[in-house]
């Protein structure tokens, strides 16, 4: 009879997308996950357990908690669960507004200890921005809060992107800014949900002209190019840039309905159109890849 197969720790983290530090916050404080044990204490995984932990993402991304989806798991329910995000949201809602840096810092440190960068970020980190945009618009503290607050994030998020990167090989993505902002949360969101899966980044955070992002693409040969757009753009100077770009080339952000009818009818190939940072990520990772339609030439 053949022995079971068990995977090392890294092996099921390359098989689900779930960092190893996560895998170990599973079963420690929620016993999640039961790996058996080498001589040595190292955590080997049957084959079963790549099952469970796609099921835990499953509920993770249905919007329960963590601390509920073992219950979930024992007693399957239809109806999905309400999880702690909104608390979360507004316990960095408070921080941000008492602009305590080391507030933020714990309760995003251990989110990401707990939860996939893909959970995060559907869950936590963007509606949070959804929030925080409605409070900005009249809170007489907006701009030192919004200041503070993406200077935090800028700094949190382009850290983790350089430690991932320093560990990836191969062809990276380069991601671009469309527009002239001074930050942009999704493109950094973009660059943090790469790397945190595996593909490496390169980062040219502010504006450049086509010519510049040509010579960009010749000089590192990236595996795919995303443009992150702004509110306006110049037709036909994006134009003129996307011609120019060899290979698959990203295009949108949460804009894209503004200008998704009229880049439907440019003929590029190798032209893909996302909305959300997860939707890049799954363009990328080869999930539900549908190319725009191809119709007539942008004029």
């Amino acid at each position: 009879m053949l022995s079971e197969t068990l995977l090392p720790i890294g092996e099921l983290a390359r098989r689900t997308g779930v960092n190893p530090v996560t895998l170990r916050a599973w079963e420690r404080r929620y016993g999640l996950l039961q790996p058996q044990r080498t001589a040595k204490g190292h955590r080997l995984y049957p084959l079963h357990q790549v099952e469970r932990v796609e099921a835990i993402l499953a509920w993770l991304q249905r919007g329960a908690s963590v601390g509920q989806v073992r219950e979930l798991l024992d007693k399957p329910s239809s109806t999905p669960p309400k999880g702690d995000w909104q608390a979360r949201q507004f316990q960095l809602i408070e921080a941000i507004a008492t602009l305590s840096q080391r507030a933020l810092d714990q309760q995003l440190n251990q989110a990401m200890a707990l939860y996939p960068a893909v959970t995060l970020c559907e869950q936590l980190l963007l509606p949070l921005l959804d929030l925080l945009d409605l409070r900005w618009r009249n809170y007489f503290n907006a701009q030192l809060e919004q200041v503070f607050f993406h200077s935090w994030l800028r700094s949190k998020l382009g850290a983790r992107v350089c430690h991932d990167n320093q560990l990836l090989v191969g062809p990276a993505v380069l991601l671009a800014e469309d527009s002239e902002r001074t930050f942009n949360p999704g493109l950094w969101l973009c660059a943090w949900l790469f790397t945190s899966n595996g593909i490496p980044v390169e980062v040219l955070e502010h504006s450049v002209a086509g010519a510049q992002l040509q010579r960009a693409v010749n000089t590192l040969k990236p595996r795919a190019v995303l443009l992150y757009l702004g509110p306006r753009i110049d037709e036909k100077a994006l134009l003129r840039t996307l011609q120019g770009l060899p290979g698959t080339k990203l295009l949108g952000g949460a804009t894209v309905a503004l200008h998704e009818a009229r880049l439907k009818t440019c003929a590029l190939p190798d032209l893909f159109l996302f909305d959300t940072p997860q939707a890049a990520l799954r363009l990328l990772q080869g999930h539900d890849r549908q190319p725009v339609e191809m119709n007539a030439p942008c004029t």
